[in-house]
């Protein structure tokens, strides 16, 4: 499934949703950088093989996750982004992320923190 990438950095975590919710691992790993950190656990980032296991267990709950953005805040092709975000009858958080825009213009995860508040 392809999912499209967006050019403004408060539109990126709902193509994360969208892609998560394709339960496609693919799309939903082309939100991030090649070398992006997902902390899955508090304390615990992963990068490579070990995100996309750590997003594909999530995706194989087979739950849709939503997401509310709380703040954005962009400098230059940084941006910071506290997004409010639950799994249907699941976990639920506040992540706090950061994206970069790319040579193409589209945003993707450096650093996705969903437990990032606490």
């Amino acid at each position: 499934m392809d999912i499209a990438l967006t050019t403004d950095a408060a539109l990126h975590p709902a193509v994360f949703a969208r892609a998560f919710n394709s339960g496609d691992p693919g799309s939903l790993d082309r939100v991030y950088e090649d070398h992006a950190v997902l902390v899955a656990r508090p304390g615990e980032p992963v990068t490579g093989a070990r995100r996309r296991a750590a997003n594909g267990a999530l995706q194989q709950l087979g739950r849709p996750i939503d997401v509310r953005p709380r703040h954005v805040y962009v400098a230059g092709d940084l941006a910071l982004l506290v997004v409010d975000w639950s799994i249907d009858a699941g976990p639920r958080g506040t992540a706090t992320d950061v994206a970069r825009r790319g040579a193409d213009g589209k945003w993707r995860y450096v650093i996705d923190n969903p437990f990032g508040v606490a």
